[in-house]
């Protein structure tokens, strides 16, 4: 049989000339939280008989080319025993990245003399010694290794002015592509999805927490809105004119390729505050959860899209204080059995009472939905009514159900103080007795809670002898006090442990 050749070229997302030309087509994205996304669109196939040469532009210059798939949309659909036989079968594939830069085109004339402009109509020939380029330092990355240019025989390490190249340069690629071979064995039209994965797409959650004034930690929760924002952000190098966007939470396993140098992104990025007609919704899906905009954005390259997603009035919060005086030393044990060292960790203590804000994540809350991690800032209302700003943190995800829990800061009129009053140790009966005195100190005018923690990381095996307050246990080595301090006023607890092995 003999086979025609064609050249098909399909350009995607271009320019409307006419009101009669169809509109740039819609392209699916799914962003992940981790950098990357899957993006999917469907390409309208004019196939002859015999092999075809396909091309499409409109692709990322961060695309996985081992992630590409493309298929007719019979088997993007149906993909179990009752999945239509192929049409057509793909016999090559490749991806062209090489887009033109300068530093492309110095490469490309390396050894090579052409003019250079040093002022409007002013011009001086220079021989490419050496084009710039990216190499790996000792320190693992990138430093730019600069031009060598030969001027009337004198080198120089900076480009004499702009560069200028022959407008019949061969081999430019002005877009990233994909192209493909294709076999047909008939003539035939087939709609096929286009499906790969690409990086430098992201989102990330933020929160803002405004509550009301007053709220002193001890007086029960107070009053607050929550508002949650999705900021997408788009450098993967390529425009969505149509895109229909959903986010993905959650920890996704991806082996991380090799990190290649990569051009520079240049230009200031654009940030665009969309208020979301349509609800966002969210549905668990595999062991992650998906987040559904339900709406056709634009998202060109280097632009930062925000969405609102989250809006809640009248959720309780309950602020508490935490004072850990050994700053959570997570050393519990030392050479694998007991620390008979005395000044372990129990010289310079931390004095600084942490601000807990606690937040039910629940129905009965107003809240009660996944919420994705991200940055939390915390905001208060002062007696005048303005909203001042009194800290932040990062949460992580966060089911329904549970509590996010975030520390704002370090109270200003709640002190600490943690001294070791005493230290024995009994070799003969394998004994270590340690008494610990920890003072609370509160300058303001109403009194606050305080909890109190303290590690028992000597060994395993601890009792408490003897105490002034009773404490909860945490966890095999923690222990809570909790503390009531007057209004300017102070607490003291004291208690002593017991170490066998």
């Amino acid at each position: 049989m003999n086979l025609s050749r064609c050249f098909i070229a399909l350009i995607l997302g271009a320019t409307v000339a006419t009101a009669q030309e169809s509109a740039p087509p819609t392209t699916a994205l799914t962003i992940y939280n981790q950098n990357f996304a899957v993006a999917r669109t469907t390409l309208n196939l004019d196939l002859h008989s015999g092999i075809n040469n396909v091309e499409t532009n409109q692709v990322t210059n961060q695309l996985e080319p081992d992630s590409v798939i493309l298929r007719g949309l019979g088997q993007a659909r149906d993909s179990g025993r009752n999945a239509a036989k192929p049409s057509f079968r793909i016999l090559e594939q490749n991806y062209e990245a090489a887009v033109v830069t300068q530093d492309f085109l110095l490469q490309k004339y390396e050894g090579k003399t052409i003019e250079f402009e040093l002022s409007p109509g002013t011009n001086v020939e220079g021989k490419i010694i050496r084009a710039p380029s990216l190499h790996l330092n000792q320190n693992g990355g990138y430093e730019q290794t600069p031009a060598l240019i030969d001027v009337k025989g004198q080198m120089q390490f900076q480009l004499p002015g702009m560069p200028l190249f022959p407008a019949t340069t061969d081999g430019l690629l002005l877009k990233p592509a994909l192209r493909w071979q294709i076999a047909s064995e008939k003539p035939q039209k087939v709609d096929a999805e286009l499906a790969y994965i690409t990086n430098g797409l992201n989102w990330e959650a933020t929160y803002n927490v405004v509550a009301q004034s007053g709220g002193a930690a001890g007086e029960g929760a107070e009053n607050a809105n929550m508002v949650g924002w999705v900021t997408i952000k788009n450098n993967s190098g390529a425009d969505f004119p149509r895109a229909n966007i959903k986010l993905m939470a959650g920890d996704v396993a991806r082996i991380q390729p090799p990190q290649y140098a990569r051009g520079f992104i240049t230009g200031a990025s654009e940030a665009v505050m969309v208020n979301a007609d349509n609800v966002v919704t969210q549905k668990p899906f595999d062991d992650f959860h998906l987040y559904d905009l339900h709406r056709t954005v634009s998202l060109s390259d280097g632009e930062i899209k925000q969405v609102e997603f989250l809006d809640a009035a009248g959720i309780q919060v309950e602020r508490s204080y935490i004072y850990d005086g050994a700053e959570g030393d997570q050393q519990n044990y030392y050479n694998g059995g007991i620390n008979m060292d005395q000044n372990f960790h129990v010289g310079d203590t931390n004095q600084k009472v942490a601000i807990v804000e606690e937040i039910r994540n629940t129905e009965a809350n107003h809240l009660g939905i996944p919420l994705p991690a991200g940055r939390l800032r915390f905001y208060r209302r002062d007696a005048d009514g303005q909203v001042e700003f009194v800290g932040e943190s990062v949460i992580n995800h966060t089911p329904a159900e549970d509590t996010v829990s975030v520390t704002t800061g370090s109270a200003f009129d709640v002190k600490g103080a943690r001294r070791q009053t005493d230290f024995a140790v009994d070799q003969q009966h394998r004994t270590i007795y340690e008494t610990f005195e920890i003072k609370l100190t509160n300058q303001k005018s109403e009194a606050v809670d305080v909890k109190v923690l303290e590690h028992l990381y000597r060994g395993n095996n601890w009792q408490i002898e003897e105490k002034s307050a009773d404490y909860d246990k945490l966890d095999s080595h923690t222990i809570e006090f909790p503390v009531q301090v007057a209004a300017q006023g102070s607490a003291t607890v004291t208690y002593k442990v017991k170490y066998t092995w």
